[in-house]
């Protein structure tokens, strides 16, 4: 009968290889960006005026013409108000589009005070929805940790342009809050 020691000293010891740790957290699912070609996320996620009335921007791509969405960090925030939203609301080409939306995770009457301040008389056709709970934009790849700055996840900022219910133009900050890509003139050139 061998005994715990002989038998230690015996047997020979496989171990298996250890990989090297990823140079990424461990994600049960890939980040996947929404892609040009893709359609938009489906259902009643995100909220306009009121938490009581949905909306369904991927339902509204299947009927409208075009669209434009545009990605903020946040409502009232510095370069959002000063410059990323104005530069649509004062670009000739915003009024090309069937639908056009500000979305940001924020509750629905901060986008409605938002609106009022930068849009009074709803003049540019702009509507400015709200993501609350960060739905849309978690389905659209388009989240980024905030929680030092705005206490919780938040939108890259961004735009997208759907034709015929698809995405056909992308540009999301490459910082994430930046405007170098994502402003009207670069957009809707």
């Amino acid at each position: 009968m061998f005994t715990r020691t002989a038998l230690r000293a015996s047997a020979p010891v496989f171990r298996a290889p250890v990989a090297a740790a990823p140079a990424r957290f461990f994600s049960s699912s890939p980040a996947r960006l929404v892609k040009i070609g893709e359609f938009l996320p489906e259902g009643e996620l995100l909220q306009e005026g009121s938490p009581g009335n949905k909306v369904d921007l991927r339902k509204e791509a299947e009927s409208a013409r075009n669209m434009l969405i545009i990605g903020v960090p946040a409502a009232f925030s510095p370069a959002c108000s000063s410059s990323h939203i104005p530069s649509y609301i004062q670009h000739p080409k915003t009024q090309e589009f069937d639908v056009k939306a500000v979305v940001s995770v924020n509750d629905a009457f901060v986008m409605k005070a938002w609106k009022e301040n930068l849009d009074p008389t709803g003049e540019s056709g702009i509507r400015f929805l709200a993501d609350p709970s960060g739905e849309f934009t978690k389905a659209l790849d388009l989240t980024f940790d905030s929680k030092a700055i705005f206490g919780n996840d938040r939108s890259k900022r961004y735009a997208i342009i759907v034709e015929d219910g698809k995405v056909v133009k992308i540009a999301v900050e490459p910082d994430n809050t930046g405007t170098a890509v994502s402003l009207a003139d670069k957009v809707l050139a």
